[in-house]
């Protein structure tokens, strides 16, 4: 497969740092960010890249060259007038008859393509997008995807947000299909998401996001620029990396993120507990992933249905990335073995595999994102959860908040207890050093 980097842009958003070298030739630790990218692509076995150059082209000429002493071969687009984040496309409409990865110039990452492309062959996607969660979804590239992960809509990062979202972010990593040169019929400057990937899916192309954990950061800022080489130096850019193993810390969702009401019917009875965002954005600046795995028997019964769910989920990654944090993802289990409810859906009513105590979710989440439940945890209020750990074979924590917590009473011993999910994410970040 071959790639494309767009490597044209002026970097007016970096200007404060570099007025004589293209953005893509920013250091990190000593080497130039397209360098980065061009190993990560070579680690996946991509070797064909053409780079789009304008802006100071000739410094990422004179560095790249060939691309021999990096073992790839490397062409190069020029382009004489700007053409925007996707018009240079029409230029090599020839030399695409098979699908590419397509990268921006400015993103820094981390990335595994092998799992990327098998996941769009595998789903005969006509453009993937890799997605991500990030810790400013509200001025972000949104994408909207159904249950089967195609995509319905793209929300651009200039639309006010009074809705609420999933925190799937754009990352700026895509795969292709030739089917993509059918909306770039001339030579000139286009908007890729506005003027390809949008009448794309209007037009019912198939298109996909492939939502990842691996490191991928806009490196357009001063400050972005600097956090990325931080997180380089402490090895969290190449642990994120899927061809390695992860380590996780699952939550439980009521109880233990949100204020326990029960069973949670509607949005607007969500509310956060004290200390929970301090918690996550520990987790999101650590190692570990932050996954949420929830039983939501709500649905089986027939209290709420599949959409308003959804809508609950959604409300409660607004609320987190309205203060900066995330979760990466979120498993549940919508059956209940037990008849007998008014309203209920009897479809959903039988003896699952995921259901906790039972180690479904953590083995679909495990199997997405390699994690290895050695070195994960899991955290929450109940007996359930700590069962849920005995099975799975990794490290619990039990909540003193919790109904178990406060009577002292436990099923199963916890390996930790904690007074809240801050301390819980303190204790196990602690335990680490």
């Amino acid at each position: 497969m071959k790639a494309v980097i767009v490597a044209g842009g002026k970097g007016t958003r970096i200007s404060s740092i570099t007025t004589d070298i293209p953005k893509s030739m920013l250091p990190i630790v000593e080497r130039p960010m397209i360098e980065h990218q061009i190993e990560c692509l070579k680690k996946s076995g991509v070797t064909d890249i053409t780079v789009v150059i304008g802006h100071l082209g000739d410094v990422i000429k004179d560095y790249l060259q060939d691309g021999s002493k990096f073992g790839v071969q490397v062409h190069y687009l020029e382009e004489t007038s700007p053409l925007g984040t996707a018009g240079a496309l029409y230029y090599l409409k020839e030399e695409m008859d098979d699908d590419f990865i397509f990268l921006f110039g400015d993103v820094f990452l981390s990335v595994d393509f092998t799992r990327m492309v098998n996941y769009h062959k595998k789903k005969h996607s006509d453009a993937t997008l890799f997605v991500h969660p990030n810790i400013h979804p509200y001025d972000s590239v949104l994408v909207e995807n159904n249950s089967e992960n195609q995509i319905t809509g793209i929300d651009s990062k200039r639309t006010a947000r009074e809705y609420d979202y999933k925190n799937n972010v754009n990352a700026g990593i895509f795969i292709f299909s030739p089917k993509v040169f059918d909306f770039i019929s001339e030579p000139r400057k286009m908007d890729l998401e506005n003027e390809v990937i949008i009448p794309m899916i209007e037009n019912g192309y198939h298109l996909y996001t492939y939502k990842s954990t691996e490191y991928a950061k806009d490196m357009g800022t001063p400050e972005r620029y600097h956090a990325v080489n931080e997180d380089f130096l402490s090895g969290l850019v190449e642990s994120r990396n899927l061809s390695n193993p992860q380590k996780c810390i699952f939550l439980d969702r009521d109880g233990t993120i949100n204020k326990y009401v029960g069973f949670l019917r509607r949005k607007e009875d969500l509310e956060l507990l004290p200390g929970v965002v301090q918690a996550i954005h520990n987790i999101n600046n650590s190692e570990y992933l932050c996954i949420v795995i929830t039983n939501q028997a709500v649905v089986a019964r027939g209290e709420v249905t599949f959409e308003e769910l959804e809508g609950i989920h959604r409300h409660l990654e607004t609320l987190l990335g309205n203060e900066g944090v995330y979760v990466d993802d979120i498993f549940y289990c919508p059956h209940h073995p037990h008849r007998g409810y008014e309203g209920e859906v009897p479809e959903l009513k039988f003896d699952c595999d995921c259901r906790k105590p039972k180690t479904g979710l953590v083995e679909r989440a495990c199997e997405k994102y390699h994690i290895d439940v050695s070195n994960s945890y899991i955290i929450g209020d109940s007996t359930v959860d700590i069962m849920l750990g005995k099975n799975a074979s990794m490290q619990s924590i039990l909540l003193m908040t919790g109904e178990a917590g406060k009577d002292g009473k436990y099923e199963v011993e916890p390996d930790i207890v904690a007074d809240d999910l801050e301390q819980a994410v303190y204790k196990i970040l602690e335990k680490r050093k």
